[in-house]
């Protein structure tokens, strides 16, 4: 069964095979896939480029919970309202500018968002609070992140995630975690040599930030810094550079409806990005 596209118009299967049309796929046919946590290492330390990194990214099977998982969303576990758009149904890659000066670091991809859209918090209640402060820092062309091909673009700053698939109740496991970790260092890697802050939204995101700074022979303050809202770290590279860590709670639908996180405390968070 195909849908349209809800830009383009144009019919996918769920979930969207490589190098078929979508709107920011970064993958081919001809894409090397992990299969395994030792292929993922492999495959993540030899990327040359984001390009090519977030084209492996997107088609990683190297968890077989989380690749049923976000197949089976994408078949037949579509929210109602979205039941006639196809559903990427991948990993999601990361998202913007390939020279940034900054890494946002999230959790994993919503099941009914990334999952479904392609693009890192595109489709879903956090997205439209999280481009929203963007657009009002600078960093985003517009407010609104509905939909691939919707015409977005991120200027200085490029989104991430710890764990690059839609997890089951939004919780991955340890394991999952940790075969997901070589992606993001070399996310890292490839930013260090320009890279001034990180932002991490959640306890995650600030984790698998100072775990990947570790791994990669940075310099991190002990005892580890504990996350907070506007919480901050000092990390330095081993070429001797300081990059900021910024704490803020994540942009979820729990933390803003209830006004743990708001407007203003997120606009503060990404002012100290500067």
């Amino acid at each position: 069964m195909r849908d349209p596209h809800p830009v383009t118009g144009q019919p996918f299967t769920s979930p969207v095979p490589p190098g078929t049309g979508w709107p920011g796929d970064p993958a081919t046919a001809g894409t090397p896939v992990a299969r395994t946590p030792v292929q993922v290492v492999r495959l993540a330390g030899s990327s040359p480029d984001t390009a090519e990194l977030d084209a492996r990214v997107s088609v990683c099977r190297a968890c077989p919970r989380l690749v049923a998982w976000r197949e089976s969303v994408a078949t037949t576990g579509r929210r109602a309202s979205f039941a006639d758009q196809p559903y990427w149904g991948r990993p999601g890659p990361g998202f913007g500018d390939p020279e940034a000066e900054v890494l946002l670091v999230g959790l994993a991809p919503a099941a009914n968002g990334t999952n479904r859209t392609g693009r890192m918090f595109t489709g879903d209640r956090s997205g439209d609070w999280l481009y929203a402060a963007l657009h009002r820092a600078g960093y985003a062309s517009q407010p609104q992140s509905w939909a691939s091909g919707d015409g977005l673009q991120l200027k200085g700053i490029r989104i991430v995630a710890a764990v690059r698939c839609a997890p089951p109740d939004n919780k991955p496991t340890t394991l999952e975690k940790a075969t997901c970790s070589a992606w993001l260092d070399r996310d890292v890697t490839l930013a260090a040599p320009r890279l001034r802050a990180v932002l991490a939204l959640g306890s995650i995101g600030w984790d698998a930030a100072l775990g990947s700074a570790r791994r990669l022979g940075w310099d991190v303050p002990r005892p580890k810094p504990r996350f907070g809202h506007g919480a901050e770290a000092v990390l330095t590279t081993p070429e001797g550079r300081p990059v900021r860590l910024v704490g803020s709670y994540h942009v979820s639908q729990q933390n803003t409806f209830t006004g743990k996180l708001t407007e203003a405390m997120l606009d503060a968070a990404i002012a100290r990005l500067a």
